[in-house]
């Protein structure tokens, strides 16, 4: 098959969207497909294009035998609600004239979007529908819904106006789907008719993220000790993570538990503000992005892992981290209401807390730390699950499945050959190495 993706993020990008754009990519290049990306420079999480790129623009590069067009596009030091729309309104626009060239000269089969940026989107599916390609709609994250609940924008009129328009491009796609079984039902809460859904979640690669011992070089150059107990964070810091609420609990523990360390990884508009919150807080450490060949070390430094969540973003976005940190054999503390994907996702394997309640998680970072069994436990069936629900090589053989059956089909097919969006069954324990 000949498949075109359009999306604002790709590699060299490390984290969020890029990875799994970039990994989708390869893995259909592996399998045979022919296979060419129209993307914005890198900049992400810290919201800065590096400065090689800017000669670079509508020229197409070959990126581990993926042909990628980068376009000009506007990002923002500090991205506030106006901001992002300018900023994805920049893709959309630069985007058309690449996109046009590919769909008339070279004549993909299939036109995947991936939102972010949903801005774009509704050319793809118009210019798919006029050179006869199926068109499919892959959604990370609920923009729209992220931006007002969040407080990013305010106007009502607006955000009516925004939906309305949302709408009418989810239901212009072929396929349209998304990473968590939540998400699918909003998808279809939003009119997009079931048959056309389907759940393709993130992944992680079990092979490379995998249970190690917790004494690791982090340790060593931070001065932690092994017994000290260590919580982690790892990806994005922005507005909707709530990372001030870890560094409230911190506040709050370090003189009654001043063996309690958390380490911070990561960037994004928000870190500055994070670091000056943290600063009478010496049990806090932040690190920047981590690179690929110590990630596994670094994911074992922790006797558990935090997902800070705010209550506005509960279903709108699966933090895609949540896969790593299963696989690592750790258990998580996770910030979600009831009912939601993540809590979902993470009972059982962790512990859930209210979202905003700093009492609640400090209460849980006592409990985890005083009780090492406990976490074993749960480190274990995080485990288990991540190879049965997370794995990459399962994951990326439903895109190819989804993709070949949409290729070879000249309609769509049945809802009982979607996937349902329902959570694989978990197995018996002696079933998972």
């Amino acid at each position: 098959m000949r498949i075109l993706l359009v999306g604002i993020n790709y590699a060299p990008d490390l984290i969020g969207v890029a990875k799994y754009n970039t990994e989708l990519c390869e893995s259909l290049v592996d399998e045979g497909h022919e296979v060419r990306v129209i993307s914005a420079p890198p900049y992400y999480p810290a919201w800065k294009v590096p400065a090689n790129f800017d000669a670079a623009y509508f020229r197409a590069m070959d990126v581990n035998g993926v042909r990628v067009v980068r376009t000009p596009i506007y990002v923002p030091a500090h991205p506030s609600g106006g901001k992002r729309l300018a900023h994805h309104a920049s893709f959309a626009l630069s985007s058309m004239l690449p996109v046009l060239k590919e769909a008339i000269s070279w004549r993909p089969d299939i036109v995947l979007s991936v939102a972010p940026s949903l801005m774009s989107a509704a050319f793809v599916s118009f210019i798919a529908r006029r050179i006869g390609a199926r068109s499919w709609l892959h959604i990370q994250d609920f923009e729209v819904d992220a931006a007002f609940d969040l407080g990013l924008l305010r106007s009502q009129k607006l955000r009516s106006a925004m939906l309305s328009v949302e709408s009418a491009i989810l239901r212009s796609f072929d396929r349209v789907s998304s990473i968590s079984p939540q998400m699918v039902g909003r998808l279809r809460e939003k009119g997009v008719a079931a048959v056309r859904t389907a759940e393709v979640r993130n992944w992680i690669d079990t092979s490379a993220v995998f249970p190690r011992p917790r004494q690791t070089q982090y340790r060593s150059q931070l001065g932690i000790s092994e017994s000290d107990i260590v919580g982690v964070y790892s990806g994005t810091m922005s507005n909707k993570q709530g990372l001030d609420l870890v560094i409230e609990a911190a506040s709050a523990l370090q003189v009654d538990h001043p063996n309690v360390h958390f380490i911070l990884a990561g960037e994004g508009p928000h870190k500055a503000k994070l670091v000056d919150m943290a600063a009478g807080c010496a049990r806090v450490h932040f690190l920047g992005l981590q690179p690929n060949e110590s990630f596994n070390e670094f994911m074992a430094t922790a006797d558990f892992h935090l997902i800070p969540q705010k209550a506005e973003a509960a279903d709108l976005v699966l933090p895609s981290k949540l896969g790593a940190v299963l696989a690592s054999g750790r258990p998580v503390i996770a910030m979600a209401s009831e009912g939601t994907g993540l809590a979902a996702e993470v009972e059982g394997a962790g512990l859930v807390i209210r979202p905003g309640d700093v009492g609640a998680l400090a209460s849980a970072i006592c409990t985890l730390s005083a009780d090492r069994e406990r976490c074993e436990e749960l480190g274990a069936e995080g485990r288990r699950r991540s190879i049965v629900r997370w794995d990459r090589r399962t994951i990326v053989r439903r895109w190819l499945n989804e993709m070949s059956a949409m290729h070879g089909s000249g309609s769509l097919p049945e809802t009982s050959e979607i996937d349902s969006g329902a959570p694989a069954p978990m197995p018996m324990k002696d079933a998972v190495p």
